[in-house]
């Protein structure tokens, strides 16, 4: 008796037949075998890499249509893609990938009057003055919610910009402001609430511009006296889309025509999504008149994801790339990489690319050594965070454990020997270490170093331990 998914594909086939040549269907559709159905992702195996490749470039909009016509909306695809290992072993593995979620982010052409007068040839069927033009909504189809890990760090700007793209306009939260350090996801969050409405609202003028582009093209507007021009051309737009607007500080020609062009746009209930490194009260050298404009919407802030969201990020990073990277090394780029999220991913595309090219496999050794040279010095100081999830993973304890007020003598000694190395290998005080294992004081933390030092001497199997965490625990 056929499954679910067989029976699926088979029906999926059947369509595809009608739509492709008959080579064409030998080739690239009879290898193809489905795996799985779970929660609206229909899973198939495809030969190899290549293959993939080639049905994504060449019958991506066919395949998409067929799966929504047969498993709804929600419906996905993902390839089973069988690799040759070239590392460990001669046996072949598989990888999963998701089927890519690029959309068509085009515009449609908009009308704009225009001087056709030196037109040399005359359109009986335009009328004069009037003319469609193209505008390129420089969107990054990559850049989607879909892609976006949600956290504590960011889930008000999230909600928001989410918000903002099912009703652009018709919220309170215009225009959106949202503020954040290099690389926290801003430019990311942007493009996604400009897909979001381009999928939602296909027939609404989307544009996103960097503060330094609309600065450039607006010096070129002066030297070619067409300012007016690009003041009308902006004005036209229904979603605005501004990132980095801390550069136009101290420019004011520029704050001036950005200011008339904002105004025309709120008034007109067209969406302003604005981004800045800084927030509105640190923005020094902009007017006072933008920043209280800045501040009639909702300002949201991005902050340093947390050590979850950070493993979840390289995780979809994984995913979507189909790279299978092994756990200990995922968890130790998060918790070495706190405060940049595209140098946590740099990281690892770097980390992957030594790999390939040196033949070595992905080990937590070469993650260390790769660390150490990506991000200067800050890796040589590991964190307390860290040393404790060495110690609670080489004793086979929960974390919770370890944080937790038991007296319990395995889990006492795990405890102390965490803030042992701790002191050892950090520059946080006594009592900071005391707060990270379970709220103890620094006369504890003291106690706790002397008694590892005390079995250090005395204890050869205890030596081991040290010995065999050290090894762990070592940067270089």
């Amino acid at each position: 008796m056929k499954k679910d998914h067989e029976k699926i594909w088979g029906r999926c086939l059947d369509v595809i037949k009608d739509n492709v040549s008959q080579q064409s269907f030998k080739t690239w559709f009879e290898p193809i075998q489905a795996l799985k159905l779970q929660e609206h992702v229909l899973t198939i195996q495809v030969p190899s890499q290549f293959f993939y490749e080639w049905l994504e470039e060449h019958y991506i909009g066919l395949l998409k249509k067929i799966i929504k016509k047969e498993l709804g909306t929600e419906g996905r695809l993902e390839y089973s893609i069988i690799m040759e290992n070239g590392f460990q072993s001669a046996n072949p593995y598989t990888v999963r990938v998701p089927t890519s979620n690029a959309r068509q982010v085009k515009n449609s052409p908009v009308s704009l009057p225009v001087d056709v007068a030196n037109s040399p040839i005359k359109n009986p069927f335009i009328i004069p003055g009037l003319r469609k033009i193209k505008v390129e909504s420089h969107l990054n189809p990559n850049y989607s919610f879909d892609s976006f890990i949600e956290g504590d760090c960011n889930r008000l700007a999230r909600s928001a910009g989410y918000a903002v793209a099912q009703k652009p306009g018709g919220t309170a939260f215009n225009p959106l402001l949202v503020y954040g350090g290099v690389g926290l996801g801003k430019t990311h969050l942007a493009h996604a609430i400009g897909i979001e409405i381009k999928k939602n609202h296909p027939e609404k003028t989307i544009l996103y511009v960097s503060a330094e582009k609309f600065t450039q093209q607006f010096i070129e507007a002066v030297k070619n006296n067409t300012v007016g021009d690009f003041t009308q051309f902006y004005q036209m737009m229904d979603v605005l889309l501004i990132d980095d607007v801390q550069f136009l500080a101290g420019k004011e020609k520029t704050q001036d025509v950005f200011f008339h062009v904002f105004n025309a746009l709120h008034q007109a209930g067209k969406q302003l999504v604005i981004t800045s490194d800084k927030a509105p009260v640190e923005m020094a050298g902009m007017e006072q008149r933008l920043l209280s404009r800045f501040k009639w919407g909702l300002s949201a802030d991005l902050q340093t994801p947390g050590l979850e969201t950070r493993i979840a990020i390289l995780e979809n990073k994984m995913y979507a790339e189909g790279i299978d990277l092994p756990k200990e090394v995922v968890e130790y780029l998060a918790y070495s990489i706190t405060t940049n999220i595209r140098e946590l991913e740099g990281a690892m595309i770097s980390l992957i690319a030594q790999s390939s090219l040196n033949k070595k496999a992905v080990t937590l050794d070469l993650a260390k050594q790769m660390i150490d040279k990506f991000v200067k010095n800050t890796a040589r100081e590991v964190s307390i965070d860290y040393i404790q999830k060495v110690v609670c993973d080489y004793f086979d304890l929960p974390i919770e454990l370890l944080k937790s007020k038991t007296r319990k003598r395995e889990v006492v000694q795990a405890r102390q020997i965490a803030m042992y190395f701790a002191k050892k290998m950090t520059k946080s005080s006594l009592a900071n270490i005391g707060a990270h294992c379970g709220g103890k004081d620094h006369a504890t933390v003291l106690h706790a170093c002397r008694t590892v030092n005390n079995l250090q001497e005395t204890d050869k199997q205890f030596r081991g331990y040290l010995e065999d965490l050290e090894k762990k625990l070592s940067i270089h």
